[in-house]
């Protein structure tokens, strides 16, 4: 008779899921297009609560019109509302996309910052964005937590779902500071191919069955 397989304690389950994705995803690709930071800040704030895709079906025409602060503080808002409006949330977004930009154009020379603090005191750009940016722009150790890493991380036993924050906390502790970057993005893709909202519910994909094997039933998740 065999002993019965364990499941994984912390430890070894961040281990496997560091390598499992690292295999899977060793050099991630940004998913929203972008030329430089101050495209990529703008297309990160419109993917708020709209899918990557559709941001990417969008910003081409936006970017084509003004592509950096000083061209789109001189857009009006109804023109950015008209453009953007696929992408949800068009009144909120457009003004703060307008506003930001006249923001860069006045306190930074047209620049977007390196700083936290300047970062997320820009209209529409909240911790989550501020994160995507530093990481992703200028390659400063960041963890951005979105609802779909918010998910996953309580499906691999990571974080006990408080909300957001604390969830960003418990993966910084637990993941090396220079594998957060990429680590984000991996997470975001393992979940759309392998471990989605309706396609694993904890018991299904890979990365669940290894760490779980004794999971019989689908993990509750709370929403942040």
């Amino acid at each position: 008779m065999t002993d019965a397989v364990k499941n994984l304690n912390k430890a070894e389950r961040v281990a496997f899921i560091l390598q499992r994705l690292q295999t899977l995803y060793p050099n991630p690709p940004i998913p929203l297009d972008h030329k430089d930071a101050y495209t990529l800040l703008i297309a990160v704030l419109l993917s708020a609560q709209c899918t990557d895709e559709r941001v990417n079906t969008v910003t081409p025409a936006l970017f084509a019109l003004a592509d950096n602060p000083f061209a789109m503080a001189q857009v009006p808002v109804e023109k950015i509302q008209e453009i953007i409006r696929p992408c949800g949330l068009s009144p909120q977004k457009s003004k703060a996309i307008s506003v930001l930009s006249k923001i860069l154009v006045d306190e930074h020379k047209g620049e977007v910052p390196q700083d936290w603090d300047a970062l997320e005191r820009l209209p529409g750009v909240g911790h989550k964005t501020a994160s995507v940016v530093m990481s992703q722009a200028f390659g400063v150790p960041a963890f951005a937590v979105d609802t779909h890493i918010h998910r996953l991380a309580q499906r691999w036993g990571l974080t006990n779902g408080k909300n957001v924050v604390q969830t960003e906390k418990d993966l910084k502790r637990l993941f090396p500071k220079e594998s957060w970057n990429d680590l984000h993005l991996q997470i975001i893709y393992y979940g759309r191919e392998f471990c989605s909202a309706r396609g694993c519910d904890g018991t299904v994909c890979d990365i669940c069955r290894t760490c779980y094997p004794n999971r019989k039933k689908p993990k509750i998740v709370l929403k942040p």
